[in-house]
């Protein structure tokens, strides 16, 4: 009788509701101890996850490196050192950190790499700042990714060394309707950037404004429109180069705290590294893996999942690759039983259109990190329903807030959620709504899946 009502329960809710019946869908709910089904919709069938794929990414890099783990960017120099004189480089040597600035913009550790190069002796350097991103290849931009992305914020590319969240502020000066924005300055300034600017004002209320580019480039194109007459707006794109921009800023601190630089500040890594032997004088240490992780699940920062993708891909060999770390995920996950065989996986943040992965592997996964060592640092990345990061919106004011730690994921059409439900009586169920290609828009979607979620919640507690 009860896998009748739950039967019953899907076809009306999510494969009989008229904005979903040509939606493609994959659907499962399990019990995380006794592994019972509670409900299922063609649980193996494979759909894009957007920004669910995160989950594969951000638990692979959590039982692989431990909560604890820090990535290095170390400081090194060339050279010999004579009178106080260096006769040589700095170098900057990253590891892919995505948090070297983190998104509130923070330098502050700059005073420390200065107060290194000093505690070495060195008070002039004859030469100069460079920073080494060979530590990838010359893949910034993800090959799966599509070009109306690339260069906007959401979609950086990611280097060797990743710097102020790969994030420049754009600001504009909005004027009447129908004329183009004018371009004021980036915040931080980013030498030689030049814009292809067709921004225009209209009666938008809000930003539709993108910007497109490529890695290294110093050239931005930007489309789309602002609210006229609004003053100063604000409009973020990536940053083309974070480690030539970081080596800038950090040959200011350098000279402002007395030390004399003969040459400007440069980069290497595109081309591959510049192979002389170095010293350390100073190692800085990310945020721990268990504070990435939650950036990453919290706030769907695609540049902390995408930069933890590409650091793990380095394991199968350096420069790392984009291919590498494909492979490192999938074979990850095989060795402890999650089955991807149908899978595709392209990135690891989810923004790849090819990615296609099924609610039962999403499930498994789910399944597993419940049983890690590390299960409570992953439960707390996870936005919680109606109160924390992409699930505030989520269940609010219903049973079942609070009770839904989550990934969510949204493209056009497609709204995703697979995380954990917690019942009042002890249980735990681990879940994946995947829905795909709705004929409307994905915050229609969401109020669909919210019903669905109370009722099998609420269906289950009464029985």
């Amino acid at each position: 009788m009860r896998i009748g009502l739950y039967i019953l329960l899907l076809t009306t809710l999510l494969t009989g509701h008229p904005q979903l019946r040509q939606a493609n869908m994959s659907v499962l709910v399990t019990d995380v101890e006794t592994g019972a089904v509670i409900d299922s919709f063609r649980p193996d069938n494979v759909v894009p996850p957007a920004s669910v794929m995160k989950l594969l990414t951000t638990g692979a890099a959590l039982e692989i490196l431990g909560p604890s783990f820090r990535i290095p960017t170390n400081i090194e120099y060339s050279g010999t050192i004579d009178k106080g004189v260096l006769h040589g480089d700095i170098y900057i040597r990253g590891n892919c950190d995505p948090s070297l600035g983190n998104r509130k913009g923070t330098t502050a550790f700059l005073s420390k790499w200065v107060k290194a190069v000093q505690a070495a002796g060195i008070k002039e350097i004859d030469g100069g700042v460079i920073a080494d991103m060979s530590m990838l290849d010359g893949d910034a931009v993800n090959p799966g990714w599509l070009w109306e992305d690339a260069g906007n914020y959401y979609a950086p590319g990611i280097f060797g060394i990743n710097y102020l969240s790969n994030t420049l502020n754009i600001l504009l000066r909005s004027g009447a309707i129908g004329s183009v924005a004018e371009v004021i300055r980036t915040e931080p300034e980013y030498p030689g950037l030049k814009y292809n600017n067709h921004i225009r004002c209209t009666q938008t209320a809000f930003d539709g404004a993108y910007v497109h580019g490529l890695p290294y480039s110093t050239e931005r194109y930007l489309t789309g429109s602002i609210p006229f007459n609004h003053g100063q707006f604000g409009v973020q794109s990536d940053i083309p180069n974070p480690g030539l921009l970081l080596a800038i800023h950090f040959s200011q601190h350098l000279e402002q705290a007395g030390i004399k630089i003969s040459h400007e500040a440069t980069y290497t890594g595109d081309k591959g590294p510049v192979r002389v032997e170095r010293k350390q004088i100073y190692t800085h240490l990310s945020d721990s893996l268990g504070a990435l992780i939650a950036e990453a699940n919290i706030y769907s920062s695609n540049l902390y999942a995408e930069a933890l993708f590409r650091y793990l891909g380095t394991r199968y060999g350096i420069p790392g690759t984009v291919v590498g770390s494909c492979d490192m995920l999938r074979d990850f996950w095989r060795r402890h039983g999650v089955d991807l065989r149908g899978a595709l996986i392209k990135d690891g943040c989810g923004l790849a259109p090819q990615d296609a992965v099924s609610a039962t592997s999403f499930v498994q996964l789910l399944c597993y990190m419940n049983r890690s060592r590390y299960q409570s640092v992953w439960y707390a990345s996870l936005p919680v329903s109606g109160e924390s990061g992409t699930l505030k919106s989520l269940l609010q004011k219903t049973p079942l807030q609070g009770r839904v730690h989550a990934k969510s994921g949204t493209i056009s059409g497609t709204k995703n959620f697979a995380g954990y439900i917690d019942l009042p009586d002890g249980r735990r169920w681990a879940f994946a709504v995947l829905v795909n290609s709705a004929p409307c828009k994905a915050k229609q979607i969401q109020p669909i899946i919210e019903k669905y979620l109370l009722d099998v919640y609420q269906r289950n507690i009464q029985h």
